[in-house]
């Protein structure tokens, strides 16, 4: 039988050095002709970023705070899948898989586990609790690097199944944002019997006949957002798809580099109003880069693009979710789809709402929303 083997992370103060050195040494460019963000992350902010990055984060007391949390990895398709799990004090609570996506990691979940996992100490009650599991995607933080093609979407969805039947869950529940999204709707395509409803943040499908024709305002403003992403937003995703590889050369090789790649996407998704670090800390920005830079993961991460994109809006068009669906809409999102693009692939939606706060990290940036949105959707399934 498989094995569930407990994990601790356990970072070498040499790999501190060493990517201290690199910042240290780094060859800087000159600054951006245009004012803001405009042409990516301005050069005095990331200067004053990587100058308390190299001067004042700690990473130990970082990792000590993570392996607070129980952590374990197991081997599925011959690949080692790291995890949290945490299990509720409630005997009554549901399981639930939670997924991230790029860049993100399993970071972006930590302020939402104790108050799904216990919520009567958190303004809830004790048939809002959860079991929660939030693995690390294939190529991602500390699970495995894949060596041979294969491992996207379809795939990480059967793995995730697997996860959840080795951890004794014959009944479970599964969310996600951004991959999160891709993983956990193929998760309801494939509808093995043991997932019972689904909840995303940002449905990504094409725009109905009709509205390409005659479009509403909100299938306006969704157009028009898809345009901007088209037009400027994009090229992470089009090089990730195509170049992993020779991108991947400078961001392994710069953490600087590294650091950038993220902040850009941060910045322009997350519903700050110009100002990330209003949403964000310092420390918890870079916990999340840390986590691409100390596990040298830019080119494994990226490859999920290269494995999936080649559908962008989902695994597989003819395909579509029956299971019972939840859908949250926060304003900062990528693109907000309305609700009559999503019905032709999810066609039991039970639960949509759209909130007042938050961008494409929900549980980092809003997570007292995100954890009523959570606990709402479970009550629609009732």
């Amino acid at each position: 039988m498989a094995q569930v083997k407990p994990f601790s992370i356990d970072i070498q103060e040499s790999q501190l050095a060493d990517m201290h050195r690199r910042m240290r040494e780094a060859r800087w460019p000159e600054a951006q002709t245009v004012d803001g963000w405009g042409q990516g992350v301005p050069l005095d902010y990331l200067r004053d970023f990587c100058d308390y990055w190299l001067n004042e984060y700690d990473w130990f007391a970082t990792q000590q705070r993570l392996n607070q949390y129980d952590q374990f990895t197991t081997t599925i398709h011959d690949l080692d899948i790291h995890f949290i799990h945490v299990k509720s004090s409630h005997s009554c609570a549901t399981p639930i898989v939670i997924t991230h996506g790029w860049p993100s990691s399993f970071v972006e979940f930590l302020k939402v586990i104790g108050p799904l996992t216990e919520p009567t100490q958190f303004a809830g009650n004790a048939e809002d609790a959860f079991h929660v599991v939030c693995p690390s995607l294939p190529g991602f933080a500390f699970s495995g690097k894949p060596a041979k093609t294969g491992w996207g979407v379809p795939r990480i969805a059967t793995a995730w199944d697997t996860l959840m039947n080795r951890l004794g869950y014959q009944s479970y529940l599964a969310q996600g944002g951004d991959w999160g999204r891709s993983v956990t709707t193929e998760i309801g395509i494939q509808n093995r019997g043991a997932c019972k409803a689904i909840h995303i943040n940002n449905p990504k499908e094409e725009p109905t006949a009709e509205a390409l024709i005659q479009p509403s305002e909100e299938e306006k403003e969704a157009l028009a957002g898809i345009r901007f992403f088209n037009r400027w937003d994009s090229g992470f995703a089009k090089e990730q798809s195509t170049r992993p590889q020779t991108l991947a050369y400078s961001l392994a090789d710069s953490p600087i580099g590294q650091a950038a790649w993220i902040l850009e996407k941060f910045h322009l998704w997350t519903d700050c109003q110009g100002t990330l670090e209003s949403i964000f800390t310092r420390n918890e920005l870079l916990d999340n880069i840390m986590l691409y830079w100390l596990t040298n993961t830019a080119a494994s991460s990226s490859r999920l693009y290269w494995e999936s994109f080649d559908i962008p809006y989902g695994p597989d068009q003819n395909k579509v979710v029956q299971l019972p669906t939840g859908v949250s809409i926060y304003p900062g999102e990528i693109v907000r789809i309305p609700r009559s693009w999503a019905e032709g692939r999810y066609n039991n939606i039970c639960y949509w709402n759209h909130l007042k706060r938050g961008g494409h990290f929900s549980a980092f940036e809003q997570p007292d929303l995100y954890v009523e949105e959570i606990r709402a959707w479970k009550r629609s399934l009732l």
